[in-house]
């Protein structure tokens, strides 16, 4: 098996991954993009003694390791005082990396801390960090937009644990177009298949023409949706989802979304 065809079967997951850390589309397939280059080219090398999609992650972190820092900040808050969106900011990269390295990819401690070159308990205490400041801290108004009524459910209710306010779900494009503009949500979970409701992508991108709200996409084939190859979600949620999973996921989107309004 050529190198290639060994790694291409895990490039649809880096993608998502690298999207999700950087809260950007354009800058994640940037950085896969470099960590390809760099092994085809000869450049770096992909670690032998890990499994081939640890192997890629690493080579990736490796990468991005460089520029993480600029959104890391040097400050000491007083959590009494300061607002929830600083408080999750001031949540650092790689406690970040850990959190979503578990929940959204499912490695195991070990392998993330082969990934990040720290201990596994380095790696857990990361995870509780990161779980504990996003925990409650961004309590947002969230539409789902999905066409099964069992999964709109079960996402509601893990919506409502998670502390944010459920103001409407929408089976159909032309619904979920309707609830966002009475209801004015803050964080949209959406399938991306409505049945006979229409396309749960073509009910955001008409959303997003008003407001400006992150969206999570919701799917059971993500790698039909990371080739890389066109304008695609920056946050997905792989059906069956685990409550982990969701929390990790929401929390990156409340998490850029809040760096971009400050920004602005």
């Amino acid at each position: 098996m050529t190198l290639t065809e060994s790694l291409a079967p895990h490039l649809p997951y880096l993608r998502r991954y690298a999207r999700a850390l950087t809260g950007s589309q354009t800058s994640g397939d940037a950085y896969v993009r470099a960590a390809l280059t760099a092994v085809l080219a000869g450049k770096s090398e992909l670690a032998t003694d890990l499994p081939p999609r640890v192997a890629l992650y690493r080579l990736f972190h490796i990468i991005w390791a460089s520029t993480a820092s600029q959104l890391d900040q040097d400050v000491s808050l007083d959590l009494k005082q300061v607002t929830p969106e600083e408080r999750l900011r001031s949540l650092t990269s790689s406690a970040r990396a850990a959190l979503l390295l578990t929940a959204v990819e499912g490695f195991s401690l070990s392998e993330a801390g082969k990934i990040l070159d720290e201990t596994p308990e380095e790696v857990e205490q990361s995870i509780v960090e990161a779980q504990h400041a996003i925990e409650r801290q961004l309590a947002s108004r969230v539409l789902i937009i999905e066409d099964e009524s069992i999964i709109a459910l079960d996402l509601e209710n893990l919506v409502v644990e998670l502390g944010h306010k459920v103001v409407g779900a929408a089976a159909s494009k032309d619904e979920a177009v309707a609830k966002a503009r009475a209801q004015q949500p803050g964080l949209i979970l959406a399938d991306i298949n409505l049945g006979e409701g229409g396309s749960g992508i073509d009910a955001v991108q008409e959303i997003l023409r008003s407001f400006d709200i992150p969206v999570i996409f919701v799917t059971a084939y993500p790698e039909r949706l990371l080739t890389g190859e066109r304008p695609e979600p920056t946050y997905l949620i792989t059906k069956p989802f685990l409550p982990e999973t969701v929390q990790a996921t929401i929390g990156q989107a409340l998490f850029f979304h809040s760096l971009r309004r400050e920004a602005a």
